[in-house]
């Protein structure tokens, strides 16, 4: 069994998406301390800002747009976990605008809404966790198994197209501040 470009673009943005949330969750945990709170809830914002921006906005759409369909019609067996998938992806946005928001409100209101961020936080890391795992323990071993070798060159062209810089996509200059200031993406790497 090969492993399609599709299959390894999918395994390292996942590792790339699991870095960044556990640094998110690491960094929250420790909290602002006295030195520059500004700074602290500023990398924050910008790691969830990656993460609705790079994986809800661009992974996931060709995940939801081209590989479950291409899965669900040449293993159906599969039609339960991608429903399953699929609904983790419509709420994946949703619950990110939430930790956004929880986010703000520890900023703006104190330190009595820093325990509602962490507690989202930590629960929607765990559920990304497990929902990654599950993409790849189903439907990746299934790619190179129940696809046909044209289907996984269009996968790798799309997945191509929609790689994550993080992980060696091209980095489209909007996005240069984001990995270029001093708070962003503070434990992975692609700060200054």
């Amino acid at each position: 069994m090969t492993t399609s470009s599709a299959q390894r673009i999918i395994r390292q943005e996942h590792a790339a998406i699991a870095a960044m949330l556990n640094s998110t969750r690491t960094l929250a945990e420790a909290g602002p301390g006295d030195d520059d709170p500004r700074a602290f809830f500023e990398s924050v914002a910008a790691m969830l800002f990656y993460v609705d921006e790079f994986p809800e906005r661009r992974h996931h759409p060709t995940e939801s747009n081209l590989l479950f369909p291409m899965l669900s019609k040449a293993a159906p067996e599969l039609r339960a976990v991608i429903h399953r998938l699929e609904m983790d992806h419509v709420a994946g946005e949703g619950r990110v605008r939430e930790l956004q928001h929880l986010l703000l409100a520890w900023r703006f209101v104190g330190e009595a809404r820093r325990g509602a961020f962490v507690a989202a936080l930590d629960e929607y890391v765990r559920f990304y966790l497990r929902h990654m795992q599950l993409e790849e323990s189903e439907l990746l071993p299934v790619v190179a198994t129940s696809l046909s070798a044209a289907q996984q060159a269009e996968l790798d062209t799309a997945f191509e197209a929609a790689r994550d810089p993080l992980v060696g996509g091209q980095s489209d200059p909007v996005y240069g501040a984001l990995f270029q200031r001093d708070f962003a993406i503070p434990f992975i790497g692609k700060s200054r």
